[in-house]
């Protein structure tokens, strides 16, 4: 029976292949690559959990800021609650010639009688002292001299229309003229209605009646 070879004991073990010289330094790990695309998962293996991105300009929820409370927003110390602020008052309404202030709100009519026909017109909004006297003397005028042209018209239109006006004018009297600089071109007034020689042909109807009267007695 034939025995196996034995190694020498006093034989040393063979030299490593590659032996590095005296005084190197040994290889440093490779630097991970920036711009590296990430490896695509691998069947089997489980992919470690990504922790949530937090925008940018947002707080980290990990530093512990509060979080934003739901509702209407808050007021800040020192403050006045909006539903206790006086609100401020609406501006005054100028007139709707010319802009100018103080205005009120005032109409004046016009009438007119054709016989068997009637016509009204009217003229309404926010008028100054001076336009609004224009407007009394322009339709005023117009009534005096073309409101007594139907039975109608004679015994209740025009009448009535005179009054009104006479009233409305009143109002815009007590205005006086707007305040300078707060009003741009205004009606021009023109003479008073008694100055008109058109607001006379009222006398003519007027005339007619008496005349008819002192022919029957």
């Amino acid at each position: 029976m034939t025995t196996p070879p034995q190694g020498n004991p006093y034989m040393s073990p063979p030299p490593h292949p590659n032996p590095a010289p005296a005084g190197a330094v040994p290889p440093q790990a490779a630097a991970p690559n920036p711009y590296a695309q990430p490896s695509p998962p691998q069947p089997g293996h489980p992919q470690p959990p990504v922790p949530p991105q937090t925008p940018s300009g947002y707080p980290n929820p990990q530093l512990g800021y509060p979080h934003p409370q739901s509702g209407p927003p808050q007021t800040p110390p020192g403050y006045p609650h909006p539903a206790h602020m006086p609100y401020p008052h609406p501006p005054a309404l100028g007139c709707r010639f010319c802009g100018g202030s103080p205005a009120a709100q005032v109409t004046f009519r016009a009438h007119r009688g054709l016989i068997v026909l009637m016509s009204f017109r009217k003229v309404e909004g926010m008028m100054c002292g001076t336009c609004g006297l224009a407007v009394y003397r322009a339709l005023m005028t117009e009534t005096l001299w073309q409101g007594w042209w139907s039975p109608f018209s004679a015994v209740l239109f025009t009448p009535f229309t005179v009054l009104y006006n006479l009233l409305a004018a009143r109002k815009v009297r007590k205005l006086g003229a707007p305040a300078p600089g707060t009003h741009g071109r205004q009606i021009d007034p023109g003479v008073p209605v008694y100055r008109r020689p058109l607001a006379y042909v009222a006398f003519v109807p007027v005339l007619w009646v008496l005349y008819l009267y002192l022919s029957a007695h």
